[in-house]
């Protein structure tokens, strides 16, 4: 199952070098190609995991303040976090998925050159056969090709078992001594894995073991996993100045130093060609990793300045709205003083009002400081004699 679908994935990528190689007929610069479309059809996918990335890099003050703060409060730090990757529209987990595609294109692209029959041009297990049939009838070596027992090659199932390298030997064989024979065969390439005299086919670890010599086919292939090696250190050195800079993410560099050594290794064991496919995905990434931490930063500075100043527009119209509200108040508070002073003063009048018509009178009805005290009919002399 698993043989299956490593065999389906290898199917576009194995598309991709077949394609550059026919049009470059050169199995390196077809790598090479391969590296830059692999690059750009993931361009839109690790810009946005950059943004990102620069983001949370800029937010780390805050976010150290919000784990200081709410440090015996695990529940609370979290939901303060979330919070502020909501507020930031930051997703923390956006860059991880892009960081572990390099490993399946790697295999991808291991199994395309491992097994260049099968996976490289798309042919059956049956042709693989017919190959060795008839390189072995040629009376062919056949020892860094088959698996043998007892001096002869093993067969499981009508098949002959290959060496881990089988298929890169056999094409090897029958490019250089025998390519009439490829002809036979619809679909086959006769691949050169020659790229500016080396053998992209030929693991560097080989040209140690099997006699070093000083030439260039020699030391080219023990260069390539040490030029490896220091592309991934400078990667790695690059994409490490734009991470949030944390306890977290201090442990997580010092693991991160680690793997130029073991891309190292792993160059020295695998065919030069992945090791070529290594320094140019490494350098490509240093090269983009260089101009879009410069865009992004600018981009994010020039959003940042842009919520500033709107931040600050929508204090500017809050106080003018206060003013506003505060002078509308004012008019109030002084229209109502007036209605009050108004009505003050009318009761004051109605109650002065009231007071002297309480008391006045006509003279002719006062006697003494007593009004009213005399009638109409009142006459001084009314009662004389």
């Amino acid at each position: 199952m698993f043989s299956t679908i490593g065999y389906i994935i290898c199917i576009p990528f194995a598309w991709l070098v077949r394609l550059f190689y026919n049009l470059t007929s050169s199995y390196g610069m077809a790598i090479i190609l391969f590296t830059v479309a692999i690059k750009l059809i993931m361009l839109p996918f690790q810009m946005k995991s950059k943004k990102s990335m620069l983001r949370m890099n800029r937010m780390s003050g805050r976010m150290q303040e919000i784990q200081k703060k709410y440090a015996n409060n695990q529940q609370k730090m979290g939901e303060e976090l979330q919070k502020l990757y909501a507020e930031e529209g930051v997703n923390p987990m956006s860059g991880c998925l892009w960081s572990f595609l390099p490993l399946p294109i790697l295999m991808a692209l291991y199994s395309i050159l491992r097994q260049p029959i099968t996976h490289f041009m798309m042919l059956g297990a049956d042709v693989v056969q017919k190959m060795v049939d008839a390189v072995t009838a040629a009376g062919m070596d056949m020892s860094a090709i088959v698996q043998m027992r007892d001096g002869a090659a093993i067969v499981e199932n009508g098949f002959t078992k290959l060496l881990p390298t089988g298929q890169i030997n056999l094409v090897n064989t029958i490019a250089s001594q025998m390519p009439e024979l490829g002809d036979t065969i619809d679909g086959w390439i006769n691949v050169n894995y020659n790229f500016i005299g080396l053998d992209m086919a030929a693991t560097p670890w080989s040209a140690i073991t099997d006699g070093f010599q000083f030439n260039w086919a020699c030391i080219g292939l023990v260069l390539i996993p040490i030029i490896a090696g220091g592309a991934q250190f400078l990667f790695t050195k690059i994409s490490m100045r734009s991470q949030p800079q944390n306890a977290a993410t201090a442990s997580t560099n010092r693991m991160l130093m680690m793997m130029p050594l073991f891309s190292v290794y792993i160059a020295f064991t695998m065919p030069s060609a992945l090791g070529l496919y290594w320094i140019a995905q490494s350098g490509f990434t240093a090269v983009q990793e260089f101009f879009m931490t410069k865009f992004f930063n600018q981009k994010l500075e020039a959003e940042e300045n842009a919520r500033y100043e709107a931040r600050q527009a929508d204090r500017q119209r809050r106080m003018e709205e206060a003013k506003v509200l505060q002078e509308q108040q004012r008019r109030e508070n002084a229209k109502k003083q007036t209605l009050k002073e108004k009505r003050q003063a009318a009761q004051a009048a109605k109650e002065e009002k009231a007071r002297k018509a309480g008391m006045s009178t006509t003279e002719a009805g006062r006697v003494g400081d007593r009004p009213y005290a005399r009638g109409r009919a009142y006459k001084a002399d009314r009662y004389d004699d």
